[in-house]
């Protein structure tokens, strides 16, 4: 199984503080927490995808990646979003062709409609063609990167005629793609549909919710004829923040979440960490929480947590990694070790594995 951290790139005040990161300041953290990743023997960093404030995430996810591939030897590189509905296809081809190649290899993406609706017309799209979107732009993707030469016509962009993507993927062979959705059951069953992974970022959402979309994914995976149900590919998100002694985590936390600009002056902490995933307290209560996920949406193979927001610190969000690594993810790994059956797959298919069976990225 596979753990590692996304972020939203959010500038938000720290209410302990009253300061603000700057854009640079904010920018360089997230590249020093995407080094901690690996220093700590996490699996994955991911970075999201924002065109506007108080977000400092990359526009083109591509570029941060990048940048964290130099400077990195063994960690998966992701994007938490790539907006399947804003971008052009073609442009992502080639980028994330481009960003494989620098990275030897390690890099997936997980496609979404993102949760900003404007975004839509900055780019000269309508939300109300969000699922159609991301239904004809991902089909677009797919053939570009497996197909020479492209001919095609489609409703959202002008047509192609015998187009080739360049560069053409690192050995042939496209990044692993999720497709992220909380409550679209069309995204899961784009997912099904393909055979690709599902990522449901249910951090705002209760567990029946992700049980829900998680077992409708599976149900379609297993429909067409891409393995059994259990086999197929899930991600979850998550939020935790750790002290050993989790009176203190709670202190802590409590004015960065009730200060948060996602969910400040709403439920409370107590209300919030009950009805979602988010844990704030000692290592061993997120190992409790964390170890009994697959009791819900059954044996899964990546787990991101979301720990650099609200405002907290660099030096804070270092502790906690070094936390998570040290304490929290081993353990999880061999809980999830122990229970996983032996003919449902640990992660999804890196690099080299999927040169090895080509198969599993035919169209």
């Amino acid at each position: 199984m596979e753990f590692g951290i996304f972020t939203v790139g959010d500038i938000t005040t720290d209410p302990t503080t009253g300061r603000t990161p700057t854009e640079n300041e904010r920018i360089k953290a997230t590249v020093a927490i995407a080094k901690k990743v690996e220093e700590v023997g996490l699996d994955v960093f991911a970075t999201g995808e924002h065109h506007n404030p108080p977000f400092a995430a990359p526009a083109n996810p591509a570029v941060l990646l990048a940048h964290v591939a130099a400077q990195t030897e063994r960690i998966v590189l992701s994007t938490s979003t790539t907006l399947i509905t804003t971008n052009d296809p073609v442009r992502l081809a080639e980028d994330y062709a481009y960003l494989q190649h620098l990275a030897d290899g390690r890099v997936d993406l997980i496609m979404g409609r993102g949760n900003t609706g404007p975004v839509y017309p900055w780019f000269g799209k309508d939300i109300r063609d969000g699922i159609d979107l991301a239904i004809e732009n991902y089909a677009l993707l797919r053939r570009l990167w497996t197909e020479e030469s492209v001919t095609w016509q489609g409703r959202f962009r002008s047509p192609l005629q015998g187009f080739t993507s360049t560069p053409r993927p690192l050995d042939g062979v496209p990044p692993f793609v999720w497709h992220g959705s909380i409550r679209s059951p069309e995204i899961a069953e784009q997912a099904a549909f393909y055979g690709d992974g599902f990522f449901h970022n249910h951090i705002f959402w209760p567990m029946s919710h992700t049980k829900q979309m998680v077992n409708l994914y599976r149900r379609r995976y297993q429909h067409h004829g891409h393995g059994k149900h259990d086999q197929a590919i899930v991600g979850l998100g998550g939020q935790v923040f750790m002290r050993a002694n989790s009176q203190d985590a709670v202190r802590e936390f409590r004015p960065y979440f009730d200060n948060a600009p996602v969910y400040g002056h709403g439920p409370s902490l107590e209300d919030f960490a009950r009805e979602t995933p988010l844990t704030v307290g000692s290592p061993q209560q997120v190992i409790e929480r964390y170890g009994a996920m697959a009791d819900h949406v059954g044996d899964y193979q990546r787990q991101l947590f979301l720990m650099d927001h609200a405002g907290l610190p660099l030096k804070t969000v270092l502790e906690q990694l070094d936390i998570l690594g040290g304490e929290v993810v081993p353990e999880l790994r061999r809980i999830a070790d122990a229970r996983r059956p032996a003919h449902v797959p640990a992660t999804a298919l890196r690099h080299a594995e999927r040169v090895a069976q080509p198969e599993t990225v035919e169209v």
